[in-house]
């Protein structure tokens, strides 16, 4: 309930109904009649609408448990007519790359339709929506997640909100990825980063954020001095390589790392000082897992490495 007009707002928050003062008794009683309806629904129905038949199962196995019923369609409109039929739904996940008719065309008609119009749809894309089409989506969708690392438990986390579930009552693997999720500093807290960077100003500013966030920081001024300490101490978790140093540079070092077999899947994150063209390309090339740009926004630098240290 609010004074002023947040009924978007409120719906992405995981409210089941919004109102705006002042409010009758009549919508008082209505509200509670469906809050009403709503606990005293259980299982609790999701519709996935996902044309990849592996990625429909992955969705399905994700989310599933007891007190959700999950009907997972490959089409459009075997997903209208679901809706269509006299099952409620009480959140659908959808897929914007559908055969039979697009994603953003399925939104605008599942919304047009009054009776739906408080339905929370999640989706869940395989590629980067470019502004508009963003826009697009989020007049009518609650969350929009691109599939990467992360993805998995954001979707978890999403569909847990909108279906109201009661996280301590959730099988301890998936009780375990959201709490990791929601507590961002467990992915990194004690793990072991190898900074490479000629510039001692820069080890130390890199330094003072990752030990904030209770990383075990350890330093290399040259590419030569990091292959050394990577064989003294292979433990190394993520490195962190500036790509502009004197004798070896990032790009041969990160090479020469990528040929010794026990470090072939250890996460390189580049970082150079400006951003050229073809910079992540040739970064790419070399053997890093990713890139940012100097000077160093620590809140990018911080997720990449929650990405990437994920397990």
């Amino acid at each position: 309930i609010s004074g002023v007009e947040r009924r978007q707002q409120g719906l992405k928050a995981g409210a089941l109904a919004y109102l705006e003062k002042p409010v009758s008794k009549e919508a008082l009683d209505d509200a509670f009649a469906r809050i009403a309806t709503f606990i005293e629904d259980v299982p609790k129905h999701l519709l996935v609408v996902e044309d990849d038949e592996n990625q429909r199962d992955a969705i399905v196995e994700l989310i599933a448990h007891e007190d959700v019923e999950i009907t997972a369609v490959s089409s459009a409109n075997g997903a209208l007519a679901e809706l269509a039929s006299d099952k409620h739904y009480d959140c659908v996940v959808l897929d914007l790359g559908l055969q039979d008719m697009s994603g953003f065309d399925f939104l605008e008609q599942v919304k047009a339709d009054p009776a739906m119009a408080d339905l929370p749809i999640i989706v869940y894309t395989g590629r980067e929506l470019t502004p508009a089409e963003e826009t697009r989506v989020k007049k009518y969708a609650e969350t929009i997640i691109v599939k990467d690392v992360k993805s998995p438990e954001r979707l978890l986390d999403e569909t847990a909100l909108f279906l109201h579930r009661v996280e301590a009552k959730l099988p301890e693997q998936k009780r375990k990825m959201l709490e990791q999720l929601h507590d961002a500093d467990a992915v990194i807290t004690d793990k072991r980063v190898l900074v490479v960077d000629d510039d001692v100003r820069n080890i130390f500013s890199l330094t003072s954020v990752l030990e904030d966030h209770g990383m075990d920081v350890r330093f290399a001024e040259n590419g030569k001095d990091a292959l050394v300490a990577l064989r003294e101490n292979p433990d190394v978790d993520v490195i962190l390589m500036d790509v502009m140093m004197p004798e070896m540079d990032g790009y041969e070092t990160t090479r020469a790392i990528r040929e010794m077999a026990e470090f072939k899947s250890l996460p390189i994150i580049a970082l150079t000082a400006k951003a050229m063209k073809g910079d992540r390309e040739k970064c790419i090339a070399a053997g890093a897992s990713d890139y940012i740009t100097k000077p160093v926004d620590t809140d990018q630098l911080i997720s990449l490495l929650r990405v990437w240290l994920y397990k």
